[in-house]
């Protein structure tokens, strides 16, 4: 079996291509023996143990079987999409924004009558980190995937805000929307903003910090810190 594998990131950059051509993976092979099988024949890669596993824009385990038609990629540890209508805030929108966030205009666009708290969550480039001056971050996105990852993150804080409140809190309507930054965010410039509005101020904290913790934990975004001499990718563990 052979498989084209797509590579992001700190990935790319060390493999020197944004694709691998993987030949001859027994048939029935898994993304484990996929993974195991680059690191014997890329050892510029470094270890893939806590590299991501993608098929189509799901991720998938180590064990997931795969088939020659399979879109596979291979994420490295995240660091942490088209516009949406407004009516869709209820459920959550996410959008990828090339130019400057503004958090104002993020606030307005979830104020609705209904909603007496609005929470408002700004991410922004500071100036020094890992003991080294900041230039600027750098953002990238495998932008097929975001939109569908952050549908299934909307649906989890809908799911535990259901579950931590009273039967009347759970029947509120949220309104969510989450904007992140691609490409270069320079120092003090917002790179990500979360907006929630609800009837109540509990609630709106609680989908907040859900959205921002899970948005960092799992959504395919990196972000390379560049300085004067150099950069790094966080969240690489290679």
């Amino acid at each position: 079996m052979n498989l084209s594998v797509r590579l992001f990131a700190s990935l790319r950059e060390r493999a020197g291509a944004d694709r691998l051509e993987v030949r001859d993976l027994r048939d029935g092979a898994t993304i484990g023996e996929l993974k195991a099988a680059l690191e014997r024949a890329r050892p510029d890669l470094g270890s893939l143990a806590h590299v991501a596993g993608v098929v189509g824009t799901a991720y998938a385990a180590d064990s997931r079987v795969l088939r020659p038609d399979d879109d596979v990629s291979l994420l490295p540890p995240v660091s942490g999409g088209a516009p949406g209508p407004d009516e869709l805030l209820s459920r959550g929108v996410f959008e990828l924004c090339p130019e400057r966030l503004d958090a104002s205009v993020a606030q307005a666009r979830v104020v609705h009558p209904s909603c007496g708290a609005i929470a408002l969550f700004t991410g922004t480039t500071r100036d020094e980190n890992r003991g080294q001056r900041v230039v600027q971050l750098d953002y990238e996105a495998f932008e097929a995937m975001t939109g569908p990852e952050m549908e299934r993150i909307f649906e989890r804080c809908r799911a535990e805000l259901s579950r931590d409140t009273t039967a009347d809190r759970a029947r509120e309507t949220q309104r969510m929307l989450v904007q992140h930054r691609v490409g270069t965010v320079l120092v003090g410039e917002p790179s990500v903003v979360i907006a929630v509005a609800s009837p109540h101020r509990d609630t709106a904290f609680a989908a907040a910090r859900f959205l921002i913790d899970e948005l960092k934990r799992s959504l395919p975004i990196w972000k390379k810190e560049v300085y004067a001499d150099g950069h790094h990718w966080i969240g690489d563990r290679s």
